[in-house]
């Protein structure tokens, strides 16, 4: 079975070095907000062109927490709206509710799957305070577009790049964009720790400042807690090994690339819509996602032909249980996305002749 994405064998390229910074680590006996968190958050801020990097406990975290900071700079109240993409992972959802705003969901590009600039303009109204655009599969939207918008209407601008690290457009790399970004280290991102972690970007001193006390129980200084905190910390460990990790992520993204290009050229049974890729972006590939209609038997035929293959996402979060108060919300285009996707095997360490079997197993359906 040609695996959807072999975590094992994406570390075992590194897996030396990683065994050296977890011995380091050990060995140092500092195993909280110590010299790897520093080093790390430096590298990465350096990695995507920004000031600051505040490391956190995982993708959520740095969602919620950023929007959290805001309230507590009074750049947000209870009740404000934060319009975001209806086909995101629940996620993006979750870090608006849990800081007691409203979500406005809006349909993204039928294209590029991103949140759609006319989408955006039809709903603003006098309580958006936030624009949440999602860099889905490691595909920018539109940020060019939103950032006027933004301006114009005096909002922030929230990323989510859970799923962009290095990608960019017109040179400009995710994470620098809005006024904040919130990022995943999921071990199945492109920049995967060996556990849960996360990051927040940003160029606003006095929001890197308010974020960092929020993220050590709204700690500045031990035992003075001047905001109601969490503890959501990036530990010393996870840090050492994203470290490590970091220097592998160009050329991993190289390889998603190079296989991204090899699906799109040799694809060419028309029950399969190949994604569409925006001639200036420089797309990560994160997931490699096509749409059938016939969902259900295209992956059947895939299995059989020993292609592992996932769903990214089945069920927007408008539908889910978790949000019952917009159960009776239609949005056609992002159900559409949801009913059709599929994700096929794209990763760093995936070998030619799977890719060719892949595409050779596409190419051979019957449906």
């Amino acid at each position: 079975m040609i695996p959807f994405l072999d975590i094992k064998s994406i570390n075992y390229q590194c897996r030396d070095e990683l065994v050296e910074a977890c011995a380091r680590v050990i060995d140092s006996g500092w195993y909280i907000a110590g010299k790897e968190l520093s080093a790390f958050e430096q590298a990465f801020a350096d990695y995507c062109d920004t000031e600051f990097c505040i490391g956190v406990a995982n993708g959520l975290d740095a969602l919620t927490l950023t929007l959290r900071a805001w309230k507590e700079l009074g750049s947000l109240n209870e009740g404000d709206e934060v319009i975001v993409p209806a086909n995101t992972y629940i996620a993006s959802v979750l870090a608006i509710t849990e800081n007691n705003l409203v979500p406005v969901f809006v349909e993204p590009n039928a294209e590029t799957f991103n949140l759609s600039p006319v989408a955006i303009e039809a709903v603003i109204g006098p309580k958006t305070r936030v624009i949440l655009p999602v860099h889905l599969y490691g595909q920018l939207a539109d940020m060019p577009t939103i950032l006027e918008m933004a301006e114009c209407h005096g909002l922030l601008v929230l990323e989510d790049a859970a799923q962009a690290h290095g990608a960019s457009l017109g040179g400009r790399k995710a994470g620098d964009w809005g006024h904040a970004a919130g990022f995943s280290f999921y071990p199945g991102k492109n920049l995967g720790a060996l556990g849960d972690a996360g990051a927040i970007t940003t160029n606003d001193a006095e929001l890197a400042e308010t974020l960092r006390a929020l993220r050590n129980y709204g700690s500045y200084e031990k035992y003075k807690n001047l905001y109601q905190g969490v503890n959501s910390r990036l530990d010393e460990i996870q840090a050492a090994m994203l470290r490590v990790k970091l220097t592998y992520l160009g050329q991993h993204t190289e390889h998603r690339r190079c296989i991204a290009k090899r699906y799109i050229e040799g694809v060419t049974n028309p029950v399969v819509q190949l994604p569409h890729c925006r001639n200036d972006e420089q797309h990560v590939w994160h997931l490699f996602v096509v749409r059938c209609a016939q969902r259900e038997a295209l992956q059947k035929q895939l299995k059989i032909a020993g292609v592992e293959t996932l769903i990214h996402y089945p069920v927007p979060p408008h539908k889910q249980s978790a949000y019952a108060l917009y159960n009776d919300l239609s949005f056609p285009i992002t159900e559409r996305i949801h009913r059709e996707v599929v994700s096929l095997p794209i990763g760093p360490t995936l070998l030619d002749h799977e890719v060719d079997s892949v595409i050779d197993a596409l190419n051979s359906l019957d449906l």
